[in-house]
């Protein structure tokens, strides 16, 4: 079908006199047929349109369905009716000795909204310089921010009186930080400090934002007001997040690892950290800022790969309380990261740890046979290859042997298993086909335990999900993926308050009837939570809780049998009281 061109050559010329970016193409297509008069087929091949596209677009263009390339441009408005209603009252003000920001909210409240760069506009038009630095005492009367006191451990006195804390819960830990000594705890890891925070009231004063479960550092600030939070760190008022930012950035990896050792050496008479069978797995804190030092790791909640920094947990099967962690990890180190472990448990404990447990990803078949050359048990995943799950096909059905998992609380109990002999890198392990489990496909187990039974081997790496949910606990309560924002906490400093933590509520717990396995996050909720009245005298500090439906089990616990004395408030005792 042949295209005449417009009748009009020189309204043609007019339309087309400027292109826009948006519609390039089309234009410079539709100009080279209808103004340089290129024929149908050149003028579609040099452009990228089929003939019968072009062939469309020339028609569309015809009947005016096209989206005008050049939009006329409509005359906004001249006259600023805010600024002109408010011309008057800005030059007045200001000759009364306001900025622009008291001119700004002066003027809201009389209902003229204007802003303070549209002030500085009239001001600066009518030629008004800016005002001077004033002192507070010089500027109008206005409702400002309160001015809190500066941390100061020379300021802290114990002076007579009551008051009221949002905190109450937390002097329930106070009992076993007495203990178990936290000034040997900073003393050991040689932790930073200064004459206004020592090193050991910084250590009290981060503990106690990791118990309280506050999220992130920054939101101390709805508690630095609190008297019962400075009162728990043995201050006169609590730190500010600028402190507690840049104290962690003081802290090297090293220290962290030293501190780690302490808590070991201080806690090894409260049978939390035996060691008789440990967890193994690591974990992502996803990163959301810019930094070329930040590598890219899998995340598992997010399914993908994104900057985090990759921390290594481990955590005693028996008690669910974590007992190492090491955040200073980059890739290709993820393999030997179990060896350091294991020198660390070594050097804290004079022998490596009797029983790991872990999946497939942890380590490298080399690492298997340098833990099977050192006799260390151990019960790991393997992966399901295309090979390994082509073998398990092939098995005849009279090769599987049915076993019962006495275990009430799990949905599939009754598994099939094939166990053989396996050989990698010259090490001869057992390795167990698990079918029935409650997988699509078939779960792969290789141990070098020669004595345990399958039923054993299943149930012991079924309890490895508990470091599963020790990790969803810690998100959830203790905050580990809240690390890295604006105003951060090293996440390798904080992952060693994550082990304390963890370990403190756990000796709580074990106070508390009922409460001997439950996750930190239930027992916050249940018997840490409570608001209290303190009541300081010249002999003795009193805590009351106020009544709540757990309030018996607390009080059951024994905590409230004798006074504490407490090292920080000078010796001064602590009696909790209902």
């Amino acid at each position: 079908m042949a295209i005449s061109a417009p009748k009009d050559l020189t309204e043609c010329r007019r339309f087309f006199a400027q292109p826009t970016i948006a519609r390039q193409r089309q234009y410079e297509a539709l100009r080279a047929y209808f103004f340089e008069q290129m024929p149908t087929t050149e003028a579609a091949r040099r452009f990228g349109y089929s003939a019968a596209a072009f062939r469309v677009l020339c028609h569309n263009f015809r009947r005016g369905l096209l989206p005008h390339f050049f939009a006329a441009p409509l005359p906004g408005p001249q006259t600023q009716p805010t600024k002109s209603r408010a011309h008057e009252q800005v030059v007045a003000l200001r000759k009364r000795n306001y900025s622009s920001y008291e001119i700004s909210h002066a003027l809201k409240d009389q209902g003229i909204p204007i802003s303070a760069t549209a002030v500085r506009e009239i001001l600066a038009k009518e030629g008004f310089a800016p005002l001077p630095r004033r002192l507070d005492e010089e500027r109008p009367s206005l409702v400002r921010p309160t001015i809190e006191a500066v941390a100061d451990v020379r300021n802290f006195v114990l002076v007579p009186g009551e008051f009221a804390t949002r905190v109450g819960g937390l002097f329930l830990f106070i009992a076993d930080l007495v203990r178990l000594n936290t000034d040997t705890l900073a003393g050991s890891a040689k932790l930073p400090g200064s004459r206004m925070i020592p090193a050991t009231h910084a250590l009290r004063t981060s503990l106690a934002l990791k118990l309280w479960s506050i999220e992130r550092k920054s939101h101390v600030m709805a508690l630095v007001a609190d008297p019962g939070l400075a009162l728990f760190a043995g201050l006169n008022v609590m730190p500010k997040k600028s402190f507690l930012s840049e104290y962690s950035s003081r802290i090297t990896p090293q220290k962290v690892a030293a501190l780690l050792a302490a808590w070991h050496t201080q806690s090894a008479d409260e049978a939390f950290l035996e060691g008789s069978s440990i967890n193994l797995d690591f974990h992502s804190v996803p990163f959301f800022g810019e930094d070329p030092q930040i590598q890219r790791h899998y995340l598992s909640k997010r399914s993908r790969r994104q900057p985090s920094i990759l921390t290594f947990l481990a955590q005693d099967a028996d008690s669910q309380v974590f007992c190492y962690s090491n955040a200073d990890i980059r890739k290709g180190e993820e393999a030997n990261e179990i060896f350091r472990f294991i020198k660390f448990w070594r050097r804290q404990h004079g022998k490596p740890p009797r029983h790991l447990v872990f999946d497939s990803k942890l380590t490298t078949h080399e690492g298997l046979a340098q833990l099977d050359a050192a006799h260390i048990t151990f019960i790991t995943l393997r992966r399901r290859s295309k090979n390994l799950l082509a073998e398990v096909d092939r098995l005849p059905p009279s090769a599987w042997r049915q076993i019962t998992l006495d275990l009430p609380q799990r949905k599939y109990q009754t598994p099939r298993v094939f166990e053989q002999k396996v050989r990698l890198l010259n090490h001869t392990y057992r390795q167990l086909f698990i079918q029935d489990l409650g997988h699509d496909q078939p779960t792969i187990l290789v141990t070098n335990d020669a004595h345990a039974s399958a039923r054993q081997l299943i149930i012991r790496y079924a309890k490895r999900m508990l470091i599963e949910n020790a990790l969803s606990d810690a998100v959830r309560f203790f905050h580990i993926d809240a690390l890295s924002s604006s105003v951060g906490f090293k996440v390798d400093f904080d992952m060693a308050l994550l082990v304390i933590a963890s370990g403190l509520y756990r000796l709580t717990g074990r106070r508390m009837r009922g409460y001997d396995d439950a996750q930190a996050r239930q027992i916050f909720r249940d018997l840490v939570d409570m608001p209290a009245n303190i009541t300081v005298s010249d002999t003795d500090v009193t805590v009351r809780f106020h009544r709540r439906a757990h309030l018996p089990i607390v009080l059951a616990s024994g905590l409230f049998d004798k006074p504490i004395p407490v090292p920080w408030w000078n010796n001064r005792p602590l009696r909790l009281a209902p």
